[in-house]
């Protein structure tokens, strides 16, 4: 499975950016997809998580702001991000858990097995 992530730019403080994130060689119906951001000299952490039954999950960090969302026929996933600020300034990557129970939202970044290049997203203040 390939991940590739789209959609990063710059933006200025309370503005907004669309993520999307295709699946090649394998469908995203039977997976619970992921995004995740690093900042300079952080660790990954999990944005948002949506399940295979389309159940999501949300770091309290950008609840209320962002969105995410899939398509499966088109074996891609969204992140709608508004209200953007500066600390969400990060590359963002999409990860993929074909182990995941159905209605699970797997937070864990170990239990996803593939991930992608990332999109970097920039928010000025």
């Amino acid at each position: 499975v390939q991940l590739q992530a789209s959609g990063g730019g710059l933006v200025q403080t309370g503005g907004s950016l669309r993520l999307s994130c295709v699946a090649s060689g394998r469908t995203i119906s039977r997976a619970a997809m992921g995004w995740f951001r690093q900042a300079p000299g952080k660790e990954r952490e999990l944005v948002a998580v949506i399940g295979r039954s389309s159940s999501a999950y949300y770091s309290d960090s950008v609840k209320g702001r962002f969105t995410i969302s899939r398509d499966n026929e088109k074996r891609t996933v969204y992140l709608q991000m508004n209200s953007l600020k500066p600390e969400d300034t990060a590359v963002y990557f999409c990860e993929a858990d074909y182990n995941a129970i159905y209605s699970n939202t797997p937070q864990d970044p170990d239990y996803y097995e593939y991930w992608g290049q990332g999109t970097l997203v920039t928010v000025s203040s």
